[in-house]
């Protein structure tokens, strides 16, 4: 590769990733990274956790340090300068030193945008005169939320937003001793997810003490950020306001340049990053990228993209055109006790794309049910019924929800489809998994489904077939009715059920239901052996009972109370 001057405005993920490799690749360019902050590094995803003192020291969330990355990879790291400007003509970008206030400008052969992106705020009344207002977006803010927390000992926060840092930063001022309330203003935390998925999740917060306040929004501030007004009226009286409600691109440079803006103004890029400037590429949670299922434009700000990005133009940028494929969004987050991830498509975007899809919800347990220490593990799959194709999952549990997600989002990479998913020799003892593993089972219950041999309903369609007066069927056992069942419904207990077919209608569906869906499958079994037309209740009474619960407050919007041990 000839020597070539390239300027990189950004660090952190995308930025710095990109830096050193080029250094790799190339020992004579000349590589001037450049960034607005004083940190050109930095464990950004682990910043709710120095502030809730799972890390105790500050330096660790340091992945380098100016003079460290300078020597290490030769480079010309000028922190603290603001780049103003980009001519593309001159091909020259206009920087700002913070610390000075001079003006000058660089140019460059190549230059690659890191920009990232800023925590969005939304325009509400009050917002700018809040004194006790916080976001988080780096270790400024990080070193402004914590000693304000050491400071004033605040006994109480409003968190807006309950996406990953929403709900981090609920459980971390939560550890603290701080009581926390929680405001979204769709119907559930965590957009991720599906919605009977999260309704797991949101349970487990009310039990640790965190006040939701769902489908709700923030109207207003008052009192200098001590008191919230929200959409329905609720006051909410605070010490601290984290504003957690999403982010939005930091592209701002790209748009007064003239560069081609994609999805809520990020930076449009091609396959190779490049923007619409030849000369120009971008990476990060700046850019618009292509969604590894659908292939449609999105705009997904999440750490291995702006990593996976980073080293891969540095490849195209020395003369290795390597494309980016697309993200497939795979995510996680620490909840408390529990562990919520996702990867791939969930139901909202396919039918907002109008892509056919089916369904597949199990409860399995974290490992082998007789080894102790055994946590029950929510997992759900969405596929194709054409051919098999994984179109997304997702896990929510206390134990065995990573591992899952990262296999299902490696067979969605590598194209294996459901039938596939039963082929998958996963590591197994007692401590670990079970002898079928969860993901297998997935498989086999997916491979049943398009095969023929099982038909399914959904939890969000019970309700209709109650009001059209279908019949619905309860095949647990005896104590299980009586601690509670679907309104409506017929009892007939698994092990009698041979035993009473005459009792059956022969002319109409049968939807019955157990606990978790086996049962109902072997019933399912029993009954179209002996001529019946059969649905059976996808992820069982388990599933429909906590997100029934969480739809009625949510359609009720009632402010619900924590529930504290």
């Amino acid at each position: 590769m000839e020597k070539q001057k390239i300027v990189i405005v950004g660090g952190v993920a995308g930025g710095a990733t990109a830096a050193a490799r080029l250094r790799r690749l190339n020992e004579n360019s000349h590589i001037v990274l450049l960034e607005r902050g004083e940190h050109i590094s930095f464990a950004n995803c682990g910043l709710p956790y120095y502030i809730g003192g799972s890390i105790e020291k500050r330096e660790k969330l340091l992945v380098q340090t100016v003079e460290g990355m300078s020597r290490r990879f030769k480079l010309d790291i000028r922190n603290l300068s603001e780049v103003l400007s980009i001519d593309r003509a001159k091909k020259a970008v206009r920087i700002m030193d913070l610390r000075t206030g001079k003006e000058y400008e660089e140019s460059y052969d190549v230059l690659l945008l890191s920009p990232g992106a800023k925590p969005f705020l939304p325009s509400v009344e009050g917002i700018a005169e809040a004194q006790n207002l916080f976001s988080l977006r780096n270790i400024p803010d990080t070193d402004r939320i914590k000693s304000y927390v050491e400071k004033y000992q605040p006994k109480t926060a409003v968190i807006v937003g309950g996406g990953f840092i929403g709900l981090e930063m609920a459980e971390n001022l939560n550890d603290l001793g701080i009581n926390v309330s929680l405001v979204q203003r769709s119907e559930q935390v965590m957009p991720v997810l599906d919605f009977e998925m999260a309704a797991i999740v949101q349970q487990h917060l009310r039990a640790k003490g965190v006040q939701l306040f769902l489908n709700n929004g923030l109207e207003r501030i008052e009192a200098e950020g001590k008191k919230v007004v929200l959409k329905n009226g609720k006051e909410l009286y605070t010490d601290m306001i984290v504003m957690a409600a999403g982010v939005q691109p930091e592209s701002k440079l790209a748009e007064e340049a003239g560069l081609e803006l994609g999805s809520r103004k990020s930076i449009k890029v091609n396959e190779y990053l490049q923007t619409s400037d030849p000369s120009i590429y971008a990476v990060g949670d700046a850019i618009e990228v292509k969604d590894y299922i659908s292939g449609e434009s999105s705009f997904v700000p999440l750490a291995w993209p702006a990593n996976r990005q980073g080293r891969i133009v540095a490849d195209t940028i020395s003369g290795k055109p390597t494309p980016y494929k697309g993200t497939l969004g795979t995510s996680i987050a620490k909840v408390f006790d529990l562990t919520a991830a996702t990867t791939g498509n969930n139901e909202k975007m396919l039918q907002r794309m109008g892509v056919a899809y089916r369904i597949v919800h199990i409860h399995p347990s974290s490992h082998a049910g007789y080894y102790p220490g055994a946590a029950p593990l929510a997992l759900k799959m969405l596929f194709s019924p054409e051919d098999g194709t994984i179109l997304g999952a997702q896990a929510v549990g206390a134990k065995g929800a990573d591992k899952r997600i990262d296999v299902l989002a490696t067979a969605i990479r590598g194209g294996l489809t459901i039938y596939d998913l039963p082929e998958l020799e996963l590591a197994y003892a007692p401590p670990f998994s079970s002898a079928k593993d969860p993901v297998n089972m997935l498989g086999y219950v997916a491979q049943n489904m398009l095969d023929g041999r099982l038909e399914t309903f959904q939890w969000y369609d019970v309700a209709e077939l109650q009001e059209s007066g279908a019949f619905i069927l309860d095949v647990r056992e005896e104590k299980e009715w009586e601690a509670g069942h679907i309104e409506g419904a017929v009892h007939f207990p698994l092990d009698t059920l041979r035993d009473r077919i005459s009792e059956l209608p022969a002319s109409e569906t049968i939807y019955l239901y157990c606990h978790a869906g086996l049962r109902g499958y072997l019933a399912t079994r029993i009954l179209e052996e002996n001529g019946l037309k059969v649905k059976n209740l996808d992820g069982g009474n388990k599933t429909y009972q906590v997100a029934m619960k969480e739809r009625r407050l949510a359609e009720r919007a009632i402010i619900t109370e924590p529930i504290l041990d």
